[in-house]
């Protein structure tokens, strides 16, 4: 008789083997031996094998991060050699049309000397104009502008009723008067803003004075000094107000309306206000009180000297913090290779941009040099000034200063001047320019060679490609002749036209750098999006897999459930 031994499972997730043997006295018995499935870790495996999929993206992953790392340290450059470059700005001498707004040589400043005891500051102040002609002047005043002022009889109170009716006009000489209508139930304060409402076009200001807690008085004002009020009275207001009598004058004058009177190196002016802006072409006097006998002030316009030294220490601090990032880039580790921070060590494009400001900064033109106005490098290549070596240069020769930093141009004759400057002409260099017939501009040639300027009417144009590229020099002449050009690039101009070429946010070395690692990261993140929606479909077609693999394990078993009870069943019977 033939015995049955089974092995049963409920889950769905195992399957069952079957092996047969035969025993000695020749019956045959089938052994159910269990392979377990349900341990298996269905996601886990999935999983694993996803992340296998996505590993590939780590390596650009890595890249986008390198990319970054760099792109910080270019822009962190590029910053720093942004304020380099607004701190040269301010020092290279916007001598024509291309230069800078700022240019601090041409900013003006008046110094106020007192000559027998004046106060300055009570008697004058001065305001000059960039570019202003600088000059000394002595200044006397015997008389201030002042505005006319007139009052009115007292009231008891501001805002009682005056029960006056009619109108009267108002103006200053050579003016335009208005006509001001006053009713019964208007106050003194009514009559005041009624005037006001019109002092835009009368030039006469109201304003009611409390002289006492019962005394209030109607004061007429004319808005600007040297200015008489001009008065119409054909109702009789203003009598009953007390402003004018009988005859038409005024009967409490406070102030009558004069003009400024004061002299300019010995010259009477005469202005009818107290700020003078039209003596001296840029500079503009405020007058505060008189002189008195034998008393003056010199006036001296002159360079800011205070600005210009503020523009050296200003380029000075700017270089040296570009000079410190630019150390940190060159750090060597302990092992000897390049420290963990000096991420552009190497570069070559930062090199050569330190080789260029390096270069710069050794520039020389007869007695100008950095030595000479008290800049100085230390061990480390920082800058460093001494300030009484700079006071000195400020107060005794400040055109030594500009001659270093800034862009001089000169001609041999005065019908040819710069509008705009490149920056790769020689410093010296020959214009030979004919003209027609009738003295217009005909053509230019540079040291006997054709074709590097184009004329058009007065303009004489660098053309594109050639090393006058960016010049534009204006000809106000009319014979032909040759001139003699020489220019220099002082530090602040040679650095302020380096960096520009190399933070321009169309074209610069910097610019270019940043745009390309930018763009090479939006590939290598095109790269990762690809690979993982690669992989998350390749997730996706395993889970259908293996949940239809897991669905046929369950139906196995069932047969084999079904199997079993029957030989269950059988071997019972």
């Amino acid at each position: 008789m033939s015995s049955v031994t089974s092995a049963t499972t409920s889950s769905t997730s195992s399957t069952t083997a079957t092996s047969t043997t035969t025993s000695s006295d020749g019956t045959t018995s089938t052994d159910y031996a269990s392979t377990d499935t349900s341990s298996i870790d269905w996601d886990g495996l999935i999983e694993e094998l996803y992340q296998a999929k996505l590993a590939t993206a780590d390596t650009y992953e890595t890249k986008i991060t390198n990319n970054e790392t760099k792109i910080a340290a270019y822009e962190d450059a590029a910053d720093l050699l942004a304020t380099l470059q607004d701190a040269s700005s301010a020092l290279r001498a916007a001598t024509d049309s291309s230069g800078s707004d700022d240019d601090v040589f041409q900013e003006r400043t008046a110094y106020l000397t007192a000559v027998g005891g004046v106060d300055t500051d009570s008697t004058l102040s001065v305001s000059a104009e960039a570019g202003a002609e600088t000059g000394s002047y002595s200044i006397t005043v015997q008389q201030l502008a002042t505005s006319h002022k007139v009052a009115t009889s007292s009231y008891a109170s501001s805002s009682d009723d005056l029960s006056l009716s009619g109108s009267f006009t108002l103006g200053v000489e050579g003016g335009t008067s208005v006509s001001v209508e006053v009713t019964e139930d208007m106050s003194l304060s009514d009559i005041a803003a009624a005037i006001n409402d019109e002092s835009s076009t009368s030039g006469v200001k109201a304003t009611v004075l409390k002289v006492s807690d019962s005394s209030y008085q109607l004061i007429l004002t004319s808005s600007e000094t040297g200015e008489t009020i001009t008065v119409g009275d054909a109702d009789g207001v203003l009598q009953s107000l007390g402003l004018i009598d009988g005859e038409g004058a005024f009967t409490d004058e406070l102030q009558v309306a004069q003009d400024a009177i004061f002299t300019v190196d010995g010259v009477s002016i005469t202005r009818s206000t107290n700020d003078i802006d039209d003596v001296i072409d840029g500079v503009t006097f405020y007058l505060y009180s008189t002189t008195g006998e034998g008393e003056s002030i010199t006036v001296e316009i002159g360079q800011n000297l205070s600005d210009i030294k503020t523009a050296v220490t200003t380029f000075v601090d700017a270089y040296n913090a570009y000079r410190e990032w630019a150390i940190s880039q060159q750090q060597v580790s302990s092992s000897g290779g390049a420290s963990s921070d000096s991420v552009l060590f190497g570069d070559a494009t930062i090199r050569s941009i330190n080789q260029q400001i390096g270069s710069a900064l050794t520039f020389s033109l007869d007695e100008a040099s950095l030595s000479a106005i008290g800049l100085s490098f230390d061990e480390n290549n920082y800058l460093e000034y001494d300030e009484d070596t700079l006071d000195d240069v400020l107060l005794e020769d400040p055109d030594l200063i500009q001659q270093l930093f800034a862009y001089t141009f000169e001609s041999s004759s005065t019908d040819v001047g710069v509008l705009y400057r490149g920056s790769s002409a020689p410093s010296t260099f020959e214009l030979e320019i004919t003209v027609d017939d009738s003295g217009a501009l005909s053509s230019v040639t540079v040291d006997g060679v054709e074709g590097l300027f184009t004329v058009s009417g007065t303009r004489i144009k660098g053309v594109e490609g050639t090393a006058y590229e960016g010049y534009t020099l204006v000809f106000t002449g009319d014979t032909s002749q040759t001139v003699t050009i020489t220019q220099a690039s002082g530090i602040a101009e040679q650095i302020y036209s380096l960096v520009e070429n190399a933070i321009n946010s169309d074209d610069g070395t910097l610019t270019t750098i940043v745009t390309n690692l930018t763009e090479k990261n939006d590939e290598y993140q095109d790269q990762i999006d690809d690979i993982t929606s690669r992989a998350e479909t390749y997730r996706d077609n395993l889970t259908v897999r293996y949940a239809r693999l897991q669905a046929s394990i369950s139906t196995a078993q069932s047969v084999l459930d079904y199997l079993e009870a029957l030989l269950a069943a059988k071997s019972s019977n």
